[in-house]
């Protein structure tokens, strides 16, 4: 999907702002003429048999031991038997105990059952590495983890879609580590700049600037690493975030400058930018507002992006970060993460290679996030031509989350359990 902003319901139909993925050319040539489809997959005979197995599953044509009634599919929650999750209760269970108590046969059997999972779910599951005639480079030449790590960041998860204690925690964790937080679109207290007792610091050292500007002050500006534009999230192309009023707290509503109790929805289009020209004047203008620090504009992945990205790079944005579709928290639709958004793969490798044939590759620092879980994944994004990578959903489950989808639910969401004791 594509951001199209405000428009009428007449100017969708017909007007192709998304790309196929996973239908053999047989079905676009002839149900979706026109429409980029870059990755083939089902055909014809594939979408019957599905549809007949989904109908004898609700009416059986024979004495079968099926229970009346549609089985639960686990589309959206895990059930054993169902749909493949990325994220299954084996390797949160393996996760959490190799981060608890630093098992690391525990993390080699997560990292093993994730990369499995890839072969079945992400696109990258069908790349593979060539071994052949590799000649090892010498240990001393390879760049060390406390290196490496520097390029670590989380995902721009705002606090609200996540609890005070998960966002806090996630930024001191990434402070010790020399990597970067993210503070996502809903702001951050100036309290947390202050060192703590113990030398921690709860700074988040990417400020995010959205649609809807929430908790962008000039002391917001000002007190930032890095200062990233978000045009689109990949769990939710086109669309703004939306943050309900029951879970719109006192202190939420601070840090965001509104009002308790009232909900909070972002624009889908930031409504100062209608053009590349635009977006250099608001590049411009953070870089006036703090010129230590360096601004990254946030792009989906979708057909097309190595153009935008080329723009972002003559705009003289220093990052660009490309978002995949497998991410998402609590202010992302479920009809959104669903069914929306491409894998960072495609955008991240169309990114790199429009950006080296426009002579733009050397003026930015490219990055991309959507469910990077293992050293594999991180390797498949270096080849592509990511310099930095993001972590979202792993790092909250590292810290306890249980993946019970219920971020929406109350304030703060169910993490609002989860301790910073750990660390």
């Amino acid at each position: 999907m594509s951001k199209m902003g405000i428009s009428t319901l007449q100017s969708y139909k017909g007007a192709q702002i998304f790309e196929a993925l996973g239908l053999h050319k047989e079905v676009v040539d002839r149900c979706f003429v026109g429409t980029a489809s870059r990755v083939q997959g089902a055909t014809f005979d594939l979408l019957a048999m599905d549809a007949f197995e989904l109908h004898e599953l609700g009416w059986p044509s024979r004495e079968t031991f099926i229970p009346p009634g549609m089985p639960e599919s686990g589309e959206y929650h895990w059930r054993d038997g169902g749909e493949p999750h990325i994220n299954d209760p084996e390797g949160i269970a393996n996760l959490q105990h190799a981060v608890h108590v630093k098992n690391h046969k525990a993390y080699e059997t997560y990292s093993r059952n994730a990369d499995n999972q890839s072969k079945s779910i992400h696109l990258r599951g069908l790349l593979d590495f060539r071994y052949e005639d590799a000649t090892p480079i010498p240990v001393e030449q390879v760049e060390p983890w406390n290196e490496i790590v520097r390029r670590f960041v989380t995902g721009a998860m705002s606090y609200g879609s996540i609890s005070m204690e998960s966002h806090s925690t996630l930024a001191i964790a990434m402070n010790r580590l020399h990597g970067k937080s993210n503070t996502g679109e809903g702001g951050e207290d100036a309290e947390r700049s202050m060192r703590m007792a113990n030398g921690d610091i709860m700074r988040s050292a990417i400020k995010q600037v959205a649609s809807g500007r929430f908790g962008v002050t000039s002391n917001y500006l000002a007190d930032a690493d890095e200062l990233q534009i978000k045009m689109a999230q990949g769990a939710k192309p086109g669309e703004g975030g939306e943050l309900p009023g029951h879970k719109v707290s006192t202190s939420i509503a601070r840090t965001r400058h509104s009002t308790a109790g009232v909900g909070l929805i972002s624009p889908p289009p930031h409504h100062d930018i209608y053009s590349i020209e635009d977006l250099k004047q608001l590049i411009y203008d953070l870089k006036c507002s703090n010129p230590r620090s360096r601004v990254s504009v946030k792009l989906v992945s979708e057909v097309g992006v190595g153009i935008v990205a080329s723009g972002v790079a003559k705009a003289k944005a220093d990052h660009i970060l490309i978002s995949g579709h497998d991410g998402g928290t609590g202010a992302s639709r479920w009809t959104s993460i669903k069914n929306a958004g491409l894998p960072w793969e495609l955008g991240l490798a169309e990114t790199h290679q429009t950006l080296v044939l426009n002579d733009l590759r050397g003026r930015v620092v490219v990055q991309t996030d959507g469910q990077l879980r293992t050293g594999r994944d991180i390797a498949v994004a270096c080849l592509l031509g990511a310099e930095e990578w993001g972590f979202a959903t792993a790092p909250l489950i590292a810290m306890g989350c249980i993946m019970m989808r219920k971020c929406h639910r109350k304030s703060g969401g169910c993490c609002a359990s989860i301790r910073d004791d750990g660390l």
